[in-house]
């Protein structure tokens, strides 16, 4: 799935949207100190009030809210997996029996409750729906409508939510004139922030992959690592964050751990030259080859395909692996490229990196900033220094 596919989905989950249909809602309530079901219960979403609809809709949007990669991540099922979740999920995908749809939730649920202690009640909500994609733009000539023939798009969401203490509150009472303590037992559902969940299944330009899941973290690089392998059956995720550390390993075995500002910016710029000028909507990938060509073209010596490879094949293990662009470059047009120092920390774009420079001068280590105008500090103009001493004439 690309951002454009999850967008596609998501703008679906409003109120009123004749093409959207959801079934059935299933609310699994578990206790934390047992890690037990507590309670079940299953409604048809359409006798929900309008205000439980609402409330849950903006839930499910928030599951699919995020950054791919970083929140979202799109997984692989684990092949040859005893009770394996793909085929659970897909069963469910396919009945049309609320019976039998919400017994096959349940063995999920079993699964989440298996060596898992939670922190707080949880509640896991299920929903079964589809959504209809129109297969062309209506057309005004021939008053032919988009909604002639559409795509049908059956799907399963799961949002994983916690719950919060009671409160514990005073009031005042006008009638009495008199202040009263008020608590109230009955815990609160968190909707506004789901702690997990996932999508199944994933969608390509609405052609549906049920060998593939849409996970979706509590929050960014916060994986729920025995989520994703024990309860989904799904193969461990690479995170953007974990591309641009194998990125930066690869590089270190290839070319050394030093590398002047100069070339590092040509890197960048390589890479975000192959971003800008990929058609296609997903983000493009880099194997050994590319990243070979990309160190290359970017002044680095004594690089060869042979070299780099042993360099994929040493830090991850997989001479194949391909790394994401858009994860390897940090954000091209912002200053996210953070310089550290024990006297000040500054932060530059990727694009301006080749105007800093760390040199010696007159035996000092001195970070150097190349500026088009004066420097103004606190409402003053700072004035050009020299920085290099007179060599002394001879005598």
């Amino acid at each position: 799935m690309n951002k454009k596919d999850i967008a596609d989905i998501k703008k679906q989950f409003k109120i009123n949207n004749d093409l959207l249909k959801i079934k059935d809602i299933f609310n699994v309530y578990i206790m934390k100190e047992s890690s037990e079901i507590y309670h079940h219960q299953s409604t048809p979403f359409e006798m929900l009030e309008q205000e439980q609809q609402e409330l849950f809709l903006t839930n499910f949007k928030k599951v699919l809210t995020g950054q791919l990669d970083q929140k979202l991540f799109e997984l692989k099922f684990q092949q040859d997996v005893e009770d394996s979740s793909q085929l659970i999920l897909h069963q469910g995908l396919l009945t049309n029996d609320t019976e039998e749809w919400k017994a096959q939730m349940l063995q999920l649920v079993e699964k989440m409750l298996k060596d898992k202690q939670y922190e707080m009640d949880i509640v896991v909500t299920f929903i079964h729906g589809e959504y209809l994609k129109p297969s062309k733009r209506s057309n005004a000539e021939t008053e032919e409508s988009s909604r002639d023939m559409v795509y049908s798009n059956p799907f399963i969401l799961c949002s994983i939510n916690k719950t919060l203490d009671p409160k514990k509150e005073l009031l005042f009472d006008y009638v009495e004139k008199e202040f009263k303590y008020h608590f109230v037992v009955d815990p609160v559902i968190n909707l506004k922030a789901p702690v997990g969940g996932f999508l199944f299944p994933s969608f390509t330009d609405s052609a549906a992959n049920v060998n593939r899941v849409l996970y979706s973290a509590s929050k960014p690089y916060e994986l729920d690592y025995h989520f994703i392998e024990e309860v989904l059956n799904a193969d461990e995720a690479m995170t953007a964050e974990d591309d641009k550390i194998v990125f930066e390993e690869i590089v270190k075995d290839v070319a050394g751990d030093q590398m002047n500002t100069s070339t590092l910016a040509n890197v960048y710029d390589e890479i975000h030259r192959v971003v800008e000028e990929n058609e296609e909507p997903d983000a493009p990938k880099l194997d050994y080859r590319d990243v070979e060509k990309v160190l290359t073209s970017s002044g680095v010596q004594d690089v060869d395909p042979e070299k780099v490879e042993s360099a994929f094949k040493k830090v991850i293990d997989d001479e194949k692996y391909e790394l994401k662009a858009t994860s390897i470059v940090p954000k091209y047009t912002s200053r996210s490229i953070k310089i550290k120092t024990k006297v000040a920390d500054i932060s530059v774009c990727p694009q301006d990196l080749r105007y800093v420079r760390q040199m010696h001068l007159d035996g000092k280590l001195c970070l150097m900033i190349e500026v088009e105008e004066n420097t103004m500090i606190e409402g003053f103009e700072m004035i050009p220094e020299i920085v290099f001493n007179k060599a002394e004439e001879e005598e």
